[in-house]
């Protein structure tokens, strides 16, 4: 076998793998299939138009079906005599097409209301928040306030008050990738070089499931987030928890040298020197229930599986599986802890 279909095939095992162990952390807790069900009014009508439309596709599949079960098992007529129009015959064509021609200018005419309906939320949005894309991670920036001291940015998970339309940015750093929360709203490209919008809304607090849905490489199908809703007190709380820089704590200093060292060039962590661009900003680490982009369940172990063996659980992902001895494990664990 050539060396290069070795080496693909050996890759496709790898991804294999992957999906297997990601399969095995992941959190099952707000699943995808949760898309039947809208939980704010910028979902319940697209929600209503995608069972519509369901109904008539399944009506029209077993019409077909019908049709071409009788035309089978009804006795053949005789042929007419050349040169004469089967009257019948075509008098169900011209049935057909303007029946058909009548259910889809239906069905485009009720899609168009409904995306006026969903285009602008029913109140002018208090809170704007501006999500980032990339390979395979999604960056979230609360910087619409207008006291700097209270801007801020977190990853994979965005928390919003309930009862609120609250407006998303949406950009991209790489390649095309898709915001999509399925129980909150309809899917929005994410396009190099271009903004564009949404707004989302959640009647009541819970935790939706959000998943990038444009293919957008090797781990596009890890490539998940999490919008946590809350009552406005909850919330408040939380904004004021997340603008605070991080607390020094000198009983983890050489954790904290280690993750500078090893971590730093990418990750940053407000009121320290550590100011990477390119990765989740960790911060406050450990309020968030998931790490690598909903991949894994934020606990300690998983904090460390993650560092040292990030190409096995996101192959292909720009984190690179970082060898730690057993003391520069312990060390880096302890400092990770207080990101709280």
């Amino acid at each position: 076998m050539p060396r290069i279909e070795i080496a693909h095939t050996a890759k496709v095992i790898g991804v294999i793998a992957s999906m297997a162990s990601v399969a095995a952390h992941a959190d099952d807790t707000a699943p995808l299939n949760y898309f039947l069900h809208a939980a704010g009014p910028a979902a319940a009508p697209t929600l209503t138009l995608g069972w519509i439309f369901t109904a008539i596709c399944t009506a029209v599949c077993v019409i077909v079906a019908v049709l071409l079960i009788a035309g089978i098992v009804r006795r053949r007529p005789e042929l007419p005599a050349r040169g004469l129009i089967h009257t019948s015959g075509m008098r169900w064509i011209v049935i057909g097409v303007g029946v058909s021609t009548l259910v889809l200018a239906a069905m485009l005419a009720h899609a168009l209301v409904t995306l006026e309906r969903v285009a602008t939320p029913p109140a002018t949005p208090a809170l704007t928040i501006t999500v980032t894309a990339y390979d395979w991670w999604w960056k979230v920036a609360y910087d619409d306030s207008p006291d700097p001291a209270r801007r801020f940015v977190t990853a994979n998970e965005i928390h919003i008050p309930t009862g609120e339309p609250v407006r998303i940015v949406l950009r991209s750093a790489d390649v095309i990738h898709a915001f999509w929360v399925p129980r909150l709203a309809g899917k929005t490209q994410t396009i190099p070089g271009q903004t564009n919008e949404q707004w989302v809304q959640a009647d009541a607090p819970g935790v939706y499931r959000g998943q990038c849905t444009q293919f957008c490489g090797a781990q596009h199908a890890h490539m998940a987030f999490e919008v946590v809703a809350q009552d406005r007190a909850a919330f408040s709380a939380w904004l004021d928890r997340q603008a605070r820089p991080v607390a020094s704590d000198t009983s983890s200093l050489a954790g904290h040298k280690l993750f500078v060292d090893k971590c730093a060039g990418c990750h940053a962590i407000r009121g320290t020197d550590a100011n990477g661009m390119q990765a989740p900003d960790l911060t406050h680490l450990n309020s968030r229930r998931l790490i690598a982009a909903g991949a894994l369940k934020n606990t300690p172990q998983n904090q460390l599986d993650w560092i040292a063996h990030a190409q096995s659980i996101k192959p292909e992902s720009l984190m690179p599986s970082i060898a730690l001895t057993s003391d520069e494990a312990e060390k880096l664990s302890a400092y990770l802890a207080t990101l709280n």
